[in-house]
C-alpha cells in the first residue's frame, strides 16, 4: 500500500523529487523544500495517499558527514484509513536554513515545528509562533546542532510573577482525591 500513496506523490511532483528508497520496508521520498505544502496537502487530500496524520516532524544535523546539505527535515506521515506510511526528507542547507510550514495542513505540526526550530534552528516560514518550545527565551542557539559546544554555559534567570512580584511555585489540587496535605504554596529555593 505506501508503493502505492509513494508513486502517487511522485506522479504528482515528479520535478520534486530528488530520489527514493524503501529502506526496511518504509517508503522515502528525498524531495525538494519549496513546495513542501502542496505536497503535504496533497498526501493529505488525495484518496489513493490518504494521509490524515502527521505522526512526527524532525530534522538531522549531518555536519560531520560531509553532505551537500548539512540538515534533513523529516515528515513521517500515516492514513488510519489505509494503514500505510510515508517519510518524506527535505535537504536545507545551512545557509538558509528555511522551509515553509505545513500548520496549515495539520495542526500537530506546529509544536512539532517548534521543536525543530528551538532544537535545530531551522525557520518555518509561515509558522503562526514560531518560538522555543522546549529551552527557555533567553537560551542562546540550537544545542542539537554538531556545531554546538558541548560545555556551552547558558544565562540561568529568574522571573518574577507579574502579578504578586515573587518567586514562588503553586501546586493548587482539587477534587476527591486531593488531600490537605498536598494544598497550598511552596516556595521552590
Amino acid at each position: 500500500m505506501s508503493k502505492a500513496a509513494s508513486e502517487a506523490v511522485k506522479k504528482k511532483f515528479a520535478s520534486e523529487v530528488i530520489s527514493e528508497h524503501a529502506q526496511h520496508g518504509d517508503e522515502t521520498l528525498i524531495m525538494k523544500a519549496a513546495k513542501i505544502q502542496a505536497i503535504c496537502e496533497f498526501c493529505r487530500d488525495d484518496p489513493t495517499v490518504a494521509m490524515d496524520m502527521l505522526t512526527d516532524l524532525t530534522a538531522v544535523d549531518y555536519l560531520m558527514q560531509g553532505r551537500e546539505t548539512r540538515f534533513e527535515v523529516v515528515y513521517h506521515l500515516y492514513s488510519t484509513t489505509k494503514r500505510h506510511r510515508l517519510r518524506i526528507k527535505l535537504p536545507v542547507g545551512e545557509d538558509k536554513a528555511e522551509v515553509g510550514s505545513v500548520t496549515g495542513v495539520w495542526k500537530s505540526a506546529n509544536w512539532m515545528e517548534r521543536e525543530v526550530w528551538d532544537m535545530y534552528g531551522i525557520n518555518f516560514a509561515g509558522h503562526p509562533d514560531l518560538r522555543r518550545i522546549l529551552l527557555y527565551e533567553e537560551f542562546i542557539g540550537h544545542p542539537l546542532r554538531k556545531d554546538y559546544p558541548i560545555a556551552k554555559r547558558q544565562p540561568l534567570t529568574r522571573r518574577e510573577d507579574p502579578v504578586e512580584g515573587i518567586w514562588e511555585q503553586k501546586h493548587i489540587l482539587t477534587g476527591p482525591s486531593a488531600g490537605a496535605h498536598f494544598r497550598g504554596s511552596y516556595d521552590i529555593d
